[in-house]
């Protein structure tokens, strides 16, 4: 079924045995890498700590606009952006790195999201040279804010059907601008909105750059939201607001695309972007539990908590893994392109485009992954947990927007499942052929080969390309089956994703793990090795259980048999200590005071 060949398309992993030497691991990162994301993080603890009360009080209007220019006069805003407009013109990898690092501020992470994503990269890669010239410099510098004005009351999830117009001035030089956007982020201090409308009776969008001195743009008051309160979220009102021709980004009707390929961007920074807030929630919830007392000793002592304290380390471990995984496949993907003579810009937008499914998985498994781990940060601290003195009480609230925006993690399922399915019917990934051989196992006699348990990972390994056979079993089966109706079986889809999701994650858990290993022995990495053992099992029992849910609503009889018999024989893995292995891994935390990985 599977080749040890390097992955060069997204969503190849669930055909291909990857290599750990194929892939990136942040350990791997420069000691230029690391200056500059501790530099952020002195940011963060000069600027963001010191003032959280304060930034999310929102009584003072001038404070964030002032720390957003900091981080502007830092560099910080202007990672990817090339030099030529005043940015630090860094890799993809790099500013997932700094996306990482700012994921610890708070509300603020939210205004540095909206300002250097989907407000600043609609220019960088669908603006002309006189659009980029013109606004690059000022906001990779933080002189200008810039803001994203795509949802609409009645188009969040399908932006395409927004009412937004825009209508041609008499005398041909501007179009007029009417209607309705909400959930704006810094739209409040905001000096151009990316803005998206329809011309006529066009059936996509078109893009514009929108100047706030343009005139026409009126605002409702600030959103008060359940969290992220210090980030700024109005309604915009668009009343004949007048955009210049030549503020047109790109080509008429492309402003759809720009939208998806702009969130697939957005949607694997945010992946990243949840990292730095799990870490340290995860590292008070370790202090905290040595610190508080009960019954006359320590609650870290207690096997209850350090299962939480293990789960809350081994979940960040291998999110942290897969984002950068897929950062890096997406700036290698760059580099061949442009090796190749493709134009740097477009090959930017194909790199993350060819990489979308992966930018999905990181969405989604970072943001469920950020909630489930203040949600155990409340738990360890118990009541003070749900103290507005304590400091859980503010990540549990940030962490709930994670799961909608960049689109809802539903979505993002039934997306990245339909991305791979029309991919294969182009041929641009061999999906069915090797579905269609692992259909044929299920008939054939089943193999009896041995495993050489001598050699690292070979039993984990042997799992994960099983579970590979889940998900070509039951995706091909249902494809089949199902045909053009696929989409309608959102349930089936939302199956076939969690597997997808359960495969990626505990494969670049698995394969950092080896990686590290390699690099500086199995003695020194027993608490990797670990986590990636109790993450692969705890995906088995996932797989198993989404794989199964799918079978039963498109399968009856003789076939149902079959293919429970052939889910059963690829979900069948030796049994793990787990109880031992999280007990491991939180002894050291608690040594180290912190999450230590």
């Amino acid at each position: 079924m599977a080749t040890l060949t390097k992955s060069t398309q997204g969503g190849e992993f669930l055909i291909k045995d990857v290599l750990s030497s194929d892939i990136f691991i942040p350990e791997q990162f420069t000691e230029e890498q690391r200056m500059m994301a501790q530099a952020c993080q002195d940011f963060i603890d000069t600027e963001i700590t010191p003032n959280i009360e304060e930034i999310d009080s929102m009584k003072n209007p001038d404070l964030v606009p002032s720390i957003f220019k900091k981080a502007g006069d830092l560099g910080l805003l202007g990672i990817t952006v090339p030099e030529q407009y005043g940015g630090m013109g860094m890799s993809f990898n790099t500013s997932m790195l700094i996306a990482d690092i700012i994921g610890a501020a708070g509300s603020f992470s939210t205004t540095y999201g909206a300002h250097t994503g989907i407000g600043t990269l609609p220019i960088l890669y669908y603006g002309n040279e006189a659009q980029k010239s013109k606004y690059l410099p000022k906001l990779a510098v933080g002189e200008w804010a810039a803001c994203y004005c795509l949802t609409e009351p009645d188009a969040g999830s399908d932006a395409n059907s927004g009412k937004t117009k825009a209508t041609l001035s008499a005398d041909g030089k501007h179009y007029l601008l009417n209607g309705q956007k909400m959930w704006i982020s810094n739209a409040g201090f905001a000096d151009l909105f990316i803005v998206f409308a329809k011309i006529e009776d066009d059936k996509n969008l078109t893009a514009f750059i929108v100047e706030k001195t343009f005139g026409g743009i009126t605002m409702n008051e600030e959103e008060k939201k359940m969290g992220i309160k210090g980030s700024s979220t109005r309604q915009v009102f668009f009343n004949d607001c007048p955009v210049p021709v030549e503020n047109m980004l790109s080509e008429r009707q492309n402003g759809f695309k720009i939208a998806v390929n702009i969130l697939n961007i957005g949607r694997v920074k945010l992946g990243a972007g949840v990292l730095g807030g799990v870490r340290t929630v995860t590292s008070l919830a370790t202090q905290y539990s040595t610190d508080r007392k009960q019954f006359g000793v320590s609650i870290n002592t207690f096997g209850a908590v350090k299962a939480k304290l293990a789960e809350m380390a081994t979940r960040t471990f291998v999110t942290e893994s897969l984002c950068y995984r897929a950062g890096q496949d997406i700036e290698d993907q760059i580099n061949s392109l442009i090796a190749g003579g493709m134009d740097e810009t477009e090959a930017k937008l194909k790199g993350v485009e060819a990489f979308a499914m992966e930018c999905a998985i990181a969405k989604i498994h970072g943001s469920e992954v950020l909630d489930y781990v203040v949600d155990q940060g409340v738990q360890v601290y118990g009541g003070m947990g749900y103290s507005a003195d304590a400091p859980m009480e503010r990540a549990y609230r940030d962490a709930r927007i994670a799961r909608i925006y960049e689109g809802t993690n539903e979505i993002n399922r039934m997306l990245m499942v339909g991305m791979l399915l029309k991919r294969a019917m182009k041929g641009e990934i061999n999906l069915f052929e090797p579905a269609m051989a692992v259909s044929a196992e299920l008939t054939g006699v089943p193999s009896f080969e041995s495993i050489d348990t001598s050699e690292l990972f070979a039993a984990e390994k042997d799992v994960l390309k099983k579970l590979k056979k889940v998900f070509l079993m039951v995706g091909g089966k249902a494809a089949m089956a199902l045909q053009d109706k696929i989409e309608d079986e959102q349930e089936v889809m939302m199956n076939l994703a969690d597997v997808m999701i359960e495969i990626y994650a505990s494969e670049s858990a698995l394969l950092r793990a080896e990686k590290l290993v390699g690099m500086n022995g199995e003695a020194a990495c027993k608490n990797q090795i670990a986590m990636a053992q109790v993450y692969l099992s705890e995906a088995v029992d996932k797989i198993a259980m989404a794989a199964k849910e799918a079978i039963g609503s498109f399968t009856k009889g003789d076939e149902q048999k079959v293919m429970l018999m052939g889910l059963k024989r690829y979900t069948k893995a030796d049994l793990v200590d787990t109880k031992t292995l999280r007990r491991q891994i939180a002894d050291y935390m608690i040594e180290k005071g912190k999450y230590p990985f």
